[in-house]
């Protein structure tokens, strides 16, 4: 039998612990709002973590007219750039035309405009080179010719979810993870749901439902009577490969395939090179999905294409695969459906009512949240739009300045290695101090699983993160899971048995 846990309701029910959960999550909480959010998973368990980790306009969605969405999110790169520079950096692309598809005046107007359609301010705009005279070329396997660099940002993806839920947290909201939604109903202008955790089904109550739930979108519609479920949903899986680094230097390449798509190669933790992605329909339930052979053939090949020392089957360290959400818009490729959000609300007069996302890319993700609050003001409190500008947790570093902070925090902790502190500084910004205390050299840490993974830094990720498995944090809260020794993984998972159990940690 359901228990009911709260008497008065909340404003928001937010289903769904990806990135636009979690934004409109921390949007409405810091408006005052009560929220409750709940995550079937781990926050960012799938979409939200399986990207290609680039705050970025989308430069390629100006070929199919996308003028709108590409504006919005080059306005979105650099403001968020400033709110978390931490977890997001500047990157510099380049743009080879020596197996171009597109006539290179094409390509130039398209960064034209791409330069100058959002307000850039402090990324530097395009510059055209000749491979052969600068670094730019190195490892290419035609290394003359010209080229285009262009600028975009990085992001630490699934760290931006749980950022943004930390930060909801700390505004007020409950934030509830490995909580699935069972049902929902209205009961006049408030919802009644019902959601179960290890502890068994509560009732809770609600005046709005947010379907943030992703893929699950539908599943979720499909979960609550007497709902207009007119929109369609189109399931599309992007595919990723890692690894062994197949050129020097920081910058990553956009390469144009054949068939007019396009595959980005980017610097990853330090070691490796991420390739990516496909666009690949998905046609099965949501889930966890994997790479395919014809995707790895696809992502392999392309490598092959342009690097001198292209990558084989032997040589990918790790694979990861998402499932984007996409609004069905009709178009019959899976690399032209559109990235835009679709926001579709759900109740007449005198009804609870229910706002569905569908759609959306992780550029965008405040944005949507501020529109998504906007939908729903004729039914709660009167509130402002906040979160243009205001830092993340962790991101209310002097100036935005990174490099001079990390200067700092190694100069404070000289008995700690700098690239620990480098990592700790890129994860946690300026928190790492409440993840360190008074800690002077390593073995005030605690013990250590290796690779920099250390007992105060799981505690702190258990503690204030939500992080309650070993894949939580090894691939999560961090990639260390790349550079573990063997065994960390199950040395990992029973130090997290052998501690308190899920459900009796504070959250956050």
């Amino acid at each position: 039998m359901a228990e009911t846990q709260r008497r008065d309701p909340y404003d928001l029910l937010v289903v769904g612990g990806g990135i636009n959960g979690a934004g409109i999550a921390r949007d409405a909480a810091g408006r005052g709002l009560s929220v409750l959010l709940v995550e079937q998973e781990d926050l960012a368990s799938h979409t939200s973590s399986a990207s290609t980790k680039l705050i970025h306009g989308g430069l390629r969605y100006l070929e199919y007219g996308e003028f709108r969405l590409v504006r919005e999110a080059l306005i979105e790169r650099e403001r968020l750039w400033g709110m978390a520079p931490h977890i997001i950096w500047p990157l510099r692309f380049v743009l080879p035309q020596t197996q171009s598809p597109r006539p290179a005046w094409m390509v130039r107007l398209g960064l034209f405009l791409y330069d100058h359609l959002g307000g850039r301010k402090k990324l530097p705009g395009t510059d055209t080179i000749d491979l052969a005279r600068t670094p730019f070329g190195n490892g290419l396997k035609a290394s003359r010719g010209k080229a285009f660099v262009y600028s975009d940002c990085w992001v630490e993806d699934s760290r931006l979810v749980v950022l943004n839920a930390i930060d909801a947290a700390e505004r007020g909201a409950d934030i509830r993870t490995r909580t699935r939604l069972i049902d929902a109903r209205r009961e006049g202008t408030e919802w009644c749901a019902t959601v179960a955790d290890h502890r068994g089904s509560h009732s809770v109550r609600a005046r709005v439902l947010v379907n943030a739930a992703g893929p699950w979108v539908a599943e979720v519609l499909g979960r609550v009577p007497d709902v207009v479920a007119d929109r369609g949903l189109r399931l599309v899986k992007g595919s990723h490969l890692v690894v062994p680094r197949l050129y020097e230097g920081d910058h990553a390449f956009m390469l144009q395939n054949p068939d007019r798509r396009i595959v980005f190669t980017v610097p990853y933790e330090g070691a490796f090179t991420l390739i990516g992605t496909t666009d690949a329909v998905w046609e099965g339930a949501p889930g966890r999905a994997q790479i395919s052979e014809e995707e790895t053939r696809y992502l392999l090949d392309t490598a092959a294409r342009y690097f001198a020392h292209a990558p084989g089957a032997a040589d990918i360290v790790w694979s990861y695969a998402g499932i984007r959400p996409l609004y069905d818009d009709k178009k019959g490729n899976a690399s032209a459906v559109t990235r835009d959000y679709v926001l579709d609300l759900d109740g007449g007069e005198g009804q609870a009512p229910m706002l569905s996302i569908f759609g959306g890319k992780i550029t965008t993700y405040r944005k949507l949240a501020e529109h998504a609050l906007a939908e729903l003001a004729p039914y709660l409190p009167a509130s402002a739009a906040w979160t243009a500008g205001a830092a993340l947790p962790g991101g209310d570093i002097a100036d935005g300045d990174f490099e001079a902070f990390l200067s700092a925090l190694q100069a404070a902790r000289p008995g700690l290695p700098a690239a620990l502190l480098r990592r700790l500084a890129r994860a946690y910004g300026t928190r790492v101090a409440a993840l360190l205390g008074d800690a002077t050299r390593m073995a005030d840490l605690g013990e250590d699983f290796g690779g920099g993974l250390t007992e105060r830094e799981v505690s702190y990720l258990r503690d204030r993160e939500w992080a309650e498995t070993a894949e939580d944090i090894l691939f999560r809260r961090s990639k260390l899971g790349l550079h573990v020794p063997s065994g960390t993984m199950e040395r990992l998972a029973d130090y997290l048995a052998r501690d308190v159990a899920p459900g009796l940690r504070r959250s956050a």
